[in-house]
């Protein structure tokens, strides 16, 4: 039996700190892997989706999910895993996009995926704003992003693939 009711935008808020595991700097709210929170009689379900069917991040950002909730005196909670509809680079938030810059990750071109995954034209560096840029690999440290390396200032950085 829950002890003390929490709402719905108590849960988001609690979450919000949560950081993605393979890219600290944005949460996983910021990145739209958190979907949805269910509040039930008996405890609230939590409804996360993966930036990708393998993410191997996902057992790590459940038990954080447990961890954080269960902290706040949450509970009992259940972690529920969708893949359907697919996580899209749609659902990032404006300010995760501009997190990745930052972090030296430059983000998806578009706000929708107009041309295939591997299509990728004007990849600005996230360092110096070049778009002289030239693709290195079509995978980087992980399978949703690609390599880079910008011609003007040289820096290698990775590109965060659009995706849906």
């Amino acid at each position: 039996m829950v002890n003390r009711f929490f709402t719905k935008e108590d849960l988001f808020e609690l979450l919000s700190v949560i950081p993605d595991p393979e890219i600290p700097v944005v949460s996983i709210r910021e990145m739209g892997m958190l979907r949805d929170i269910i509040v039930k009689d008996d405890g609230y379900e939590v409804i996360i989706t993966p930036t990708y069917s393998g993410c191997p991040a996902m057992g790590i950002i459940e038990q954080d999910i447990k961890m954080t909730l269960d902290a706040a005196g949450v509970g009992p909670v259940m972690v529920k895993l969708i893949y359907d509809p697919a996580w899209t680079t749609d659902w990032m938030s404006e300010e995760a996009k501009e997190k990745l810059r930052a972090y030296g990750i430059a983000p998806p071109l578009h706000s929708s995926c107009s041309q295939g995954v591997f299509e990728h034209n004007n990849i600005q560096c996230p360092r110096c704003h070049s778009g002289n840029t030239v693709l290195l690999s079509r995978f980087g440290s992980t399978a949703c992003k690609s390599l880079y390396k910008c011609n003007d200032c040289k820096e290698p950085f990775e590109y965060f693939k659009c995706h849906f």
